[in-house]
């Protein structure tokens, strides 16, 4: 795959830098790298360098699984990066990009995510890049589902297939906001269907935010019971703690 940009995108990039400088989405000062992030909030960003590797849950030191995972036995998933915890300025910026059709904080939320050094680790040996998918009436009143806008460049990054298709969500759960725990888990159960073509591929969920991990949880148990042989799991950001 060529994955040399045209030049004309090169220029109406640069053109549009020249007409509207990017500003900072945090603090609003001049972007630095040509990205709407400044020097001084870059280096304040929440990275979430310390977490479960199966699940992504923050960490106060390293560890060969949380507490949570290793009473799960098999694992969802064989492996989790989440690249942020979420925590200011992603708890503000994942939700405007979600609910309020800011595609600059999506836009940002994915570079941002390219640059994270653990991600071709995650992805290597992959076949598939599968968007956590919205239910129709919501991705109809939302109008995009943010999972796929933020996979739609790392599929060109990482030069990997972007099968949207393959996981579907067949019932229209209410919304998991205000639940603990457990009422997500069962608002959740048989909430998706997965695509007998997934069957023998090692597949690549990504969703924007994990928070208890049951939308995951789901996601994972539907592909694997369509055959997949492996799934490994890729957000922007974790909640600090399941419930959270």
């Amino acid at each position: 795959m060529n994955s040399a940009r045209p030049w004309w995108a090169t220029a109406t990039q640069a053109l549009s830098h020249l007409l509207l400088p990017p500003r900072c989405l945090h603090c609003g000062a001049p972007g630095a790298a040509g990205e709407d992030l400044c020097a001084d909030c870059r280096a304040s960003l929440p990275h979430n360098s310390c977490a479960c590797p199966l699940c992504a849950l923050p960490l106060p030191q390293p560890a060969a699984a949380c507490g949570r995972c290793l009473k799960r036995r098999p694992p969802a998933s064989a492996a989790a990066l989440a690249s942020f915890v979420y925590t200011d300025p992603i708890d503000r910026w994942l939700p405007r990009f979600k609910f309020n059709r800011s595609l600059a904080c999506g836009q940002l939320l994915a570079s941002l995510m390219l640059q994270d050094p653990r991600l071709h680790t995650l992805a290597a040996g992959i076949d598939v890049l599968v968007p956590l998918p919205l239910h129709r009436r919501r991705l109809g009143s939302r109008g995009y589902n943010q999972a796929l806008e933020l996979a739609r460049p790392l599929t060109k990054a990482l030069q990997l297939p972007l099968r949207p298709e393959l996981l579907q969500r067949t019932r229209d759960t209410a919304p998991q906001t205000g639940l603990d725990a457990i009422a997500r888990r069962r608002n959740l159960r048989g909430a998706f269907t997965a695509h007998p073509d997934m069957r023998g591929l090692r597949v690549l969920l990504i969703d924007d935010v994990i928070t208890t991990g049951s939308s995951m949880l789901e996601a994972c148990r539907a592909c694997k019971r369509a055959g997949a042989i492996e799934l490994r799991v890729l957000a922007a950001a974790r909640a600090p703690q399941p419930g959270r």
